[in-house]
């Protein structure tokens, strides 16, 4: 009966499942989908981290790297990707060790993206990242 609604209706699950939990009838709950919803959000907290963190790279590595085409919609896209990774670590500051683990995998794909986008070779981007962590996150860093 519980998965059904699940199945059947997302919403009225979540409704259903919000007022079963304030109630404390526990017994009732449909616990395996709610381990599991609970466990996606996680999920996605951390997916959004990542592909913030990677369009933040790439945006810095391209100011650097193609400094004449530097643009305002390049500084908002900096800023604003900065911004929701900052918002992250103070909802979830958990997430900071998160970040530490994904970062140097995000760095090689943030290169591979900047290269696409700017069409300069993949070596024009240094292997490590030219960035220190304080400078990614400060909010008034531009590389120059």
């Amino acid at each position: 009966m519980k998965t059904k609604l699940y199945n059947k209706d997302y919403c009225l699950w979540l409704e259903e499942t919000v007022q079963l939990l304030r109630e404390g009838k526990l017994t009732e709950l449909d616990v395996n989908h709610l381990i599991e919803e609970i466990e996606d959000m996680g999920i996605s907290q951390k997916n959004a981290l990542e592909s913030n963190l990677i369009v933040l790279l790439m945006h810095l590595l391209k100011w650097k790297y193609q400094s004449d085409k530097q643009s305002g919609s390049w500084r908002r896209s900096i800023r604003e990707h900065r911004r929701r990774i900052l918002k992250a670590f103070r909802n979830s500051p958990s997430l900071k060790r998160y970040f530490e683990e994904i970062f140097n995998e995000s760095y090689q794909e943030a290169r591979k993206q900047a290269a696409d986008e700017t069409e300069l070779s993949l070596n024009t981007f240094p292997e490590t990242c030219p960035f220190k962590i304080e400078q990614i996150l400060d909010p008034e860093y531009l590389p120059k």
